[in-house]
């Protein structure tokens, strides 16, 4: 099976990485240091072609959108899959679901985006069902909450100080290791793996102000300070703020009954230890 690894940047480079040279090709906006074969293909540029593109059995989508939905780059990169591809895996977010309240979200729960962040996720994932149903192209969507890994901890934010919610105000936490994330992207090319949308993370729920102070006390670092929702909606930026208006448990069973797929990192203490 021949894949194109659309997009090699923090979690596509692992992908790249993971499967044979002979079997796979990186397409990439810029050169990265890697033995696999790349081809530099910025889906921003107006000269980019269809036959700039080798035919492929598999595509791995990791390009985030760009624009107002549906996502210009997406719309670009489709027409120019010909012969398109069996199947396509898009890494999509669980911020599609928007605010629950706290509450547990399962790939039947109906989409709810509450940004324009997640608007895009949205649009983008409803063009590749239309695309990939046309195409007879088995489609998996894989909604990825934040990725950790090694070089992103915040390990510069706890250096300079930067303040943490309360933990009494924090909100359920939602994470994966990106090796686990570039496990559930291979799983995804098995000929056996069944195509749909798959929640994917380490099915652990502590707030990302434990974590945040885990990666702190592993690293030998001072605890951050902790302040309180108000304070927070004074001085933390609106982006920030976003990620925090949002609240819910991604529960990622099939992930691991389905498209079996058992973290290496479920706990996330083993996660920071291996990334640090």
């Amino acid at each position: 099976m021949f894949t194109l690894v659309t997009g090699t940047g923090y979690t596509g480079r692992r992908v790249l990485e993971r499967l044979p040279a002979d079997s796979v090709m990186g397409l990439s906006r810029s050169a990265i240091d890697t033995d696999r074969p790349l081809k530099i293909f910025d889906l921003d540029s107006a000269s980019v072609r269809p036959v700039d593109l080798p035919a492929s059995d598999a595509v791995i989508y990791t390009v985030p959108p760009k624009g107002d939905p549906p996502d210009e780059r997406l719309r670009r990169f489709l027409p120019m899959l010909t012969p398109a591809p069996a199947r396509f895996i898009y890494i999509s977010t669980t911020g599609v679901y928007g605010d629950c309240s706290g509450r547990t979200v399962t790939e039947e729960t109906p989409v709810n985006p509450s940004n324009n962040r997640a608007a895009r996720r949205v649009a983008a994932e409803a063009l590749l069902a239309e695309w990939a149903d046309e195409n007879d192209c088995k489609l998996f969507i894989l909604r990825a909450p934040g990725i950790y890994g090694p070089g992103r901890l915040g390990l510069e934010r706890i250096q300079a100080g930067m303040p943490v919610l309360s933990e009494d105000d924090a909100n359920p936490g939602n994470r994966i290791h990106v090796d686990d994330l570039a496990s559930c992207c291979v799983a995804a090319l098995s000929c056996s793996a069944a195509a749909g949308i798959y929640n994917v993370g380490d099915n652990d729920h502590r707030s990302s102000t434990w974590f945040t102070g885990e990666v702190a006390r592993q690293a030998g670092l001072p605890a951050p300070p902790e302040i309180s929702r108000e304070q927070a909606n004074r001085e933390f930026s609106p982006q920030r703020l976003s990620f925090m208006a949002e609240s819910r448990r991604v529960d990622t069973t099939k992930m691991r009954e389905t498209l079996g797929v058992l973290p290496r990192y479920a706990n996330p203490e083993d996660g920071i230890k291996a990334s640090l």
